[in-house]
């Protein structure tokens, strides 16, 4: 599946944002997809997360309250709705597709198999 992230850009802390990633190539509705994100220097940490049915989600604990994770199946593509941002938040945003064609949400880097270009978000304080 290939996939394309957008929708990031400069956000005063406290604004909004909402990312969308749009997929190609294969069954979207059959895969679970996540959003990660990636601060420079530090390592790709997951940040939310939902099964191929939308029916379940997860988050980061760093995310939980203030990020939804949502898909339209019918459209092929995965939102991330970003809200009370803070300058901790900036990083550039991956959306991946889950390698397994199963209703779950995994969180793993390795349960996903492909990977966008990702997105940069940049929150100003």
């Amino acid at each position: 599946v290939q996939l394309q992230a957008s929708g990031g850009g400069l956000v005063h802390a406290g604004g909004s944002l909402r990312l969308s990633c749009a997929a190609s190539g294969r069954a979207f509705g059959a895969y679970g997809m996540g959003w990660f994100r990636q601060a420079p220097g530090k390592e790709r940490d997951f940040a939310a997360a939902i099964s191929r049915s939308g029916g379940s989600t997860k988050y980061a604990d760093s995310v939980k309250g203030r990020f939804t994770i949502f898909r339209d199946n019918v459209k092929n593509t995965v939102y991330l709705q970003m809200n009370s941002l803070k300058p901790e938040d900036s990083a550039i945003y991956f959306c991946a597709a889950a390698r397994n064609a199963l209703d779950i949400v995994v969180i793993s880097p390795q349960s996903f198999g492909s990977w966008g270009p990702g997105t940069q978000v940049t929150v100003s304080s």
